[in-house]
Protein backbone atom coordinates (compact mmCIF):
# COMPACT_ATOMS: atom_id res chain seq x y z
CA UNK A 1 0.00 0.00 0.00
CA UNK A 2 1.22 3.53 -0.80
CA UNK A 3 2.63 5.14 2.37
CA UNK A 4 0.48 8.26 2.11
CA UNK A 5 -2.66 6.19 1.55
CA UNK A 6 -1.80 4.15 4.64
CA UNK A 7 -1.47 7.37 6.64
CA UNK A 8 -5.02 8.42 5.77
CA UNK A 9 -6.19 11.77 4.41
CA UNK A 10 -5.07 13.85 7.38
CA UNK A 11 -1.74 12.06 7.68
CA UNK A 12 -1.05 12.53 3.98
CA UNK A 13 -1.75 16.26 4.32
CA UNK A 14 0.63 16.50 7.27
CA UNK A 15 3.39 14.61 5.48
CA UNK A 16 2.92 16.76 2.38
CA UNK A 17 3.59 19.82 4.51
CA UNK A 18 6.57 18.13 6.17
CA UNK A 19 8.01 17.32 2.73
CA UNK A 20 7.97 21.06 2.08
CA UNK A 21 10.21 21.54 5.14
CA UNK A 22 7.52 22.85 7.47
CA UNK A 23 4.94 21.86 10.00
CA UNK A 24 1.31 21.36 9.06
CA UNK A 25 -1.36 23.66 10.47
CA UNK A 26 -4.48 22.04 11.93
CA UNK A 27 -7.25 24.51 12.72
CA UNK A 28 -10.27 23.84 14.97
CA UNK A 29 -13.71 25.46 14.97
CA UNK A 30 -16.97 24.07 16.38
CA UNK A 31 -19.94 23.49 14.09
CA UNK A 32 -22.83 25.88 14.59
CA UNK A 33 -20.85 28.77 16.12
CA UNK A 34 -21.74 31.58 16.08
CA UNK A 35 -24.44 30.28 13.73
CA UNK A 36 -24.62 27.40 11.28
CA UNK A 37 -23.64 29.67 8.37
CA UNK A 38 -21.16 31.57 10.51
CA UNK A 39 -19.29 28.35 11.23
CA UNK A 40 -19.16 27.54 7.52
CA UNK A 41 -17.72 30.96 6.79
CA UNK A 42 -15.16 30.51 9.55
CA UNK A 43 -14.07 27.14 8.17
CA UNK A 44 -13.74 28.59 4.68
CA UNK A 45 -11.57 31.34 6.17
CA UNK A 46 -9.37 28.65 7.72
CA UNK A 47 -8.96 27.03 4.31
CA UNK A 48 -8.28 30.33 2.57
CA UNK A 49 -5.80 31.37 5.27
CA UNK A 50 -3.63 28.28 4.76
CA UNK A 51 -4.77 25.51 7.12
CA UNK A 52 -3.65 22.03 6.02
CA UNK A 53 -6.25 20.08 8.04
CA UNK A 54 -9.58 21.18 9.50
CA UNK A 55 -10.83 19.98 12.88
CA UNK A 56 -14.59 20.43 13.21
CA UNK A 57 -16.01 20.25 16.70
CA UNK A 58 -19.23 18.34 17.29
CA UNK A 59 -20.90 20.34 20.11
CA UNK A 60 -21.68 18.29 23.20
CA UNK A 61 -23.56 19.14 26.38
CA UNK A 62 -20.81 18.00 28.76
CA UNK A 63 -17.47 19.13 27.25
CA UNK A 64 -15.38 18.37 30.34
CA UNK A 65 -12.03 18.43 28.51
CA UNK A 66 -12.58 21.80 26.84
CA UNK A 67 -11.71 25.23 28.19
CA UNK A 68 -14.14 28.08 28.72
CA UNK A 69 -13.84 29.48 25.18
CA UNK A 70 -14.84 26.27 23.45
CA UNK A 71 -17.44 25.40 26.09
CA UNK A 72 -19.22 28.70 25.54
CA UNK A 73 -19.09 28.33 21.77
CA UNK A 74 -20.60 24.86 21.90
CA UNK A 75 -23.30 26.08 24.28
CA UNK A 76 -24.26 28.72 21.69
CA UNK A 77 -24.47 26.08 18.97
CA UNK A 78 -26.56 23.68 21.05
CA UNK A 79 -28.89 26.45 22.23
CA UNK A 80 -29.60 27.26 18.58
CA UNK A 81 -30.68 23.65 18.00
CA UNK A 82 -27.59 22.21 16.29
CA UNK A 83 -27.77 18.44 15.86
CA UNK A 84 -25.38 15.77 14.65
CA UNK A 85 -26.93 15.83 11.17
CA UNK A 86 -26.06 19.54 10.98
CA UNK A 87 -22.43 18.70 11.75
CA UNK A 88 -22.42 16.17 8.92
CA UNK A 89 -23.94 18.68 6.52
CA UNK A 90 -21.23 21.15 7.53
CA UNK A 91 -18.59 18.55 6.67
CA UNK A 92 -20.28 17.97 3.33
CA UNK A 93 -20.29 21.66 2.42
CA UNK A 94 -16.68 22.21 3.43
CA UNK A 95 -15.57 19.07 1.58
CA UNK A 96 -17.27 20.48 -1.51
CA UNK A 97 -15.48 23.82 -0.99
CA UNK A 98 -11.97 22.42 -0.63
CA UNK A 99 -9.95 19.21 -0.60
CA UNK A 100 -8.44 20.09 2.80
CA UNK A 101 -9.20 17.05 5.02
CA UNK A 102 -11.95 17.53 7.62
CA UNK A 103 -11.68 15.60 10.89
CA UNK A 104 -14.56 15.71 13.36
CA UNK A 105 -13.49 16.25 16.97
CA UNK A 106 -16.08 14.63 19.20
CA UNK A 107 -16.74 13.13 22.58
CA UNK A 108 -17.76 9.52 22.26
CA UNK A 109 -21.29 9.62 23.70
CA UNK A 110 -22.89 11.38 20.67
CA UNK A 111 -21.39 8.77 18.33
CA UNK A 112 -22.74 5.90 20.40
CA UNK A 113 -26.18 7.47 20.43
CA UNK A 114 -26.10 8.02 16.67
CA UNK A 115 -24.79 4.50 16.00
CA UNK A 116 -21.09 3.87 15.45
CA UNK A 117 -21.24 2.18 12.06
CA UNK A 118 -24.01 4.47 10.89
CA UNK A 119 -21.96 7.53 11.82
CA UNK A 120 -18.84 6.15 10.13
CA UNK A 121 -20.80 5.45 6.96
CA UNK A 122 -22.47 8.87 7.00
CA UNK A 123 -19.21 10.72 7.72
CA UNK A 124 -17.44 8.94 4.88
CA UNK A 125 -20.44 9.60 2.66
CA UNK A 126 -20.19 13.38 3.09
CA UNK A 127 -16.43 13.44 2.51
CA UNK A 128 -15.16 13.48 6.10
CA UNK A 129 -11.62 12.25 6.79
CA UNK A 130 -12.17 10.70 10.22
CA UNK A 131 -12.50 11.39 13.93
CA UNK A 132 -10.49 12.82 16.78
CA UNK A 133 -11.85 11.19 19.94
CA UNK A 134 -10.47 12.84 23.11
CA UNK A 135 -12.32 10.68 25.63
CA UNK A 136 -12.02 7.34 23.81
CA UNK A 137 -8.98 5.18 24.47
CA UNK A 138 -7.88 2.40 22.10
CA UNK A 139 -8.65 -0.26 24.72
CA UNK A 140 -12.34 0.65 24.46
CA UNK A 141 -12.46 1.56 20.78
CA UNK A 142 -12.89 -1.83 19.08
CA UNK A 143 -16.25 -0.96 17.51
CA UNK A 144 -14.95 2.37 16.20
CA UNK A 145 -11.75 0.82 14.84
CA UNK A 146 -13.72 -1.74 12.84
CA UNK A 147 -16.14 0.90 11.50
CA UNK A 148 -13.37 3.36 10.68
CA UNK A 149 -11.32 0.79 8.83
CA UNK A 150 -14.36 -0.38 6.89
CA UNK A 151 -15.09 3.16 5.74
CA UNK A 152 -11.46 4.27 5.24
CA UNK A 153 -11.56 6.87 8.02
CA UNK A 154 -8.73 8.28 10.12
CA UNK A 155 -8.56 7.40 13.84
CA UNK A 156 -6.84 10.07 15.90
CA UNK A 157 -6.26 9.17 19.54
CA UNK A 158 -4.61 11.28 22.23
CA UNK A 159 -1.49 10.95 24.36
CA UNK A 160 -0.39 13.24 27.19
CA UNK A 161 2.71 13.90 29.32
CA UNK A 162 1.36 11.42 31.88
CA UNK A 163 1.13 8.58 29.32
CA UNK A 164 3.52 5.71 29.97
CA UNK A 165 5.75 4.46 27.17
CA UNK A 166 3.56 1.36 27.01
CA UNK A 167 0.43 3.48 26.66
CA UNK A 168 2.05 5.63 23.99
CA UNK A 169 3.04 2.54 21.99
CA UNK A 170 -0.47 1.09 22.19
CA UNK A 171 -2.16 4.38 21.33
CA UNK A 172 0.05 5.22 18.38
CA UNK A 173 -0.39 1.72 16.98
CA UNK A 174 -4.14 2.37 16.82
CA UNK A 175 -3.82 5.80 15.15
CA UNK A 176 -4.30 6.63 11.50
CA UNK A 177 -3.96 10.22 10.33
CA UNK A 178 -1.81 11.53 13.16
CA UNK A 179 -1.27 11.19 16.89
CA UNK A 180 -2.69 14.04 18.96
CA UNK A 181 -0.19 15.01 21.67
CA UNK A 182 -1.90 17.09 24.34
CA UNK A 183 1.10 18.76 25.87
CA UNK A 184 -0.84 20.61 28.56
CA UNK A 185 -2.31 18.82 31.52
CA UNK A 186 -5.92 19.86 32.12
CA UNK A 187 -8.50 21.51 29.89
CA UNK A 188 -7.84 23.13 26.54
CA UNK A 189 -7.42 26.84 25.85
CA UNK A 190 -5.05 29.51 24.55
CA UNK A 191 -2.02 30.28 26.72
CA UNK A 192 0.64 32.97 26.89
CA UNK A 193 3.52 30.57 26.25
CA UNK A 194 3.92 26.94 25.20
CA UNK A 195 4.32 24.18 27.75
CA UNK A 196 7.81 22.86 28.43
CA UNK A 197 6.27 19.38 28.41
CA UNK A 198 5.58 19.47 24.66
CA UNK A 199 8.94 18.67 23.11
CA UNK A 200 9.84 15.78 25.47
CA UNK A 201 6.42 14.24 24.82
CA UNK A 202 6.88 14.47 21.04
CA UNK A 203 10.31 12.86 21.36
CA UNK A 204 8.77 9.93 23.23
CA UNK A 205 5.96 9.57 20.71
CA UNK A 206 8.31 9.68 17.72
CA UNK A 207 10.34 6.88 19.28
CA UNK A 208 7.22 4.71 19.14
CA UNK A 209 5.74 5.44 15.72
CA UNK A 210 6.16 6.68 12.16
CA UNK A 211 2.68 8.22 12.28
CA UNK A 212 2.81 12.05 12.27
CA UNK A 213 2.58 13.79 15.63
CA UNK A 214 0.39 16.86 16.09
CA UNK A 215 0.68 19.07 19.16
CA UNK A 216 -2.11 21.03 20.80
CA UNK A 217 -1.10 23.19 23.77
CA UNK A 218 -2.86 26.54 23.69
CA UNK A 219 -1.10 28.06 20.66
CA UNK A 220 -2.43 31.50 19.82
CA UNK A 221 -0.04 33.21 17.38
CA UNK A 222 2.51 32.67 14.65
CA UNK A 223 5.52 32.92 16.95
CA UNK A 224 4.23 30.10 19.15
CA UNK A 225 3.33 28.07 16.07
CA UNK A 226 6.87 28.45 14.75
CA UNK A 227 8.32 27.20 18.02
CA UNK A 228 6.15 24.09 18.07
CA UNK A 229 6.67 23.40 14.36
CA UNK A 230 10.40 23.14 15.08
CA UNK A 231 9.82 19.74 16.75
CA UNK A 232 6.27 18.59 15.88
CA UNK A 233 4.86 17.44 12.55
CA UNK A 234 1.64 19.41 12.97
CA UNK A 235 0.56 22.41 15.05
CA UNK A 236 -3.03 22.30 16.33
CA UNK A 237 -4.84 25.54 17.15
CA UNK A 238 -8.33 25.78 18.63
CA UNK A 239 -9.36 28.31 21.26
CA UNK A 240 -7.54 31.24 19.64
CA UNK A 241 -9.41 30.63 16.37
CA UNK A 242 -12.74 30.32 18.20
CA UNK A 243 -12.05 33.63 19.93
CA UNK A 244 -11.17 35.21 16.59
CA UNK A 245 -14.41 34.02 15.01
CA UNK A 246 -16.51 35.21 17.93
CA UNK A 247 -14.81 38.61 18.18
CA UNK A 248 -14.06 39.48 14.57
CA UNK A 249 -15.84 37.03 12.29
CA UNK A 250 -14.34 35.20 9.31
CA UNK A 251 -11.97 38.06 8.48
CA UNK A 252 -10.32 37.69 11.89
CA UNK A 253 -10.10 33.93 11.46
CA UNK A 254 -8.37 34.35 8.12
CA UNK A 255 -5.93 36.92 9.50
CA UNK A 256 -4.99 34.69 12.44
CA UNK A 257 -4.73 31.63 10.18
CA UNK A 258 -2.38 33.48 7.86
CA UNK A 259 -0.21 34.44 10.85
CA UNK A 260 -0.17 30.84 12.08
CA UNK A 261 0.53 29.52 8.56
CA UNK A 262 3.47 31.90 8.28
CA UNK A 263 4.70 30.64 11.63
CA UNK A 264 4.77 26.97 10.67
CA UNK A 265 6.70 27.92 7.52
CA UNK A 266 9.59 29.63 9.31
CA UNK A 267 13.11 28.26 9.04
CA UNK A 268 13.22 26.38 12.39
CA UNK A 269 10.65 23.87 11.09
CA UNK A 270 12.94 22.97 8.20
CA UNK A 271 15.64 21.95 10.68
CA UNK A 272 13.37 19.95 12.92
CA UNK A 273 14.68 16.58 11.80
CA UNK A 274 11.27 15.13 11.05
Amino acid sequence: MNELVALGKAGAAVRKANAEGRGALVGYLPAGFPTYDGALDGLKALVDGGADVLELGLPYSDPVMDGVTIQRATEVALAAGLRTRDVLSTVEKIAAYSDVPVLVMTYWNPIERYGVDRFAADLAGVGGAGLITPDLIPDEAAEWVVAADEHDLDKVFLVSPSSTDERIAMTTAACRGFVYATAVMGVTGARDKPSALAEPLVTRVKAATEVPVGVGLGISNGDQAAGVAAFADAVIVGAALVNALGDGGPAAVRALTEDLAEGVRREPSAAAGR
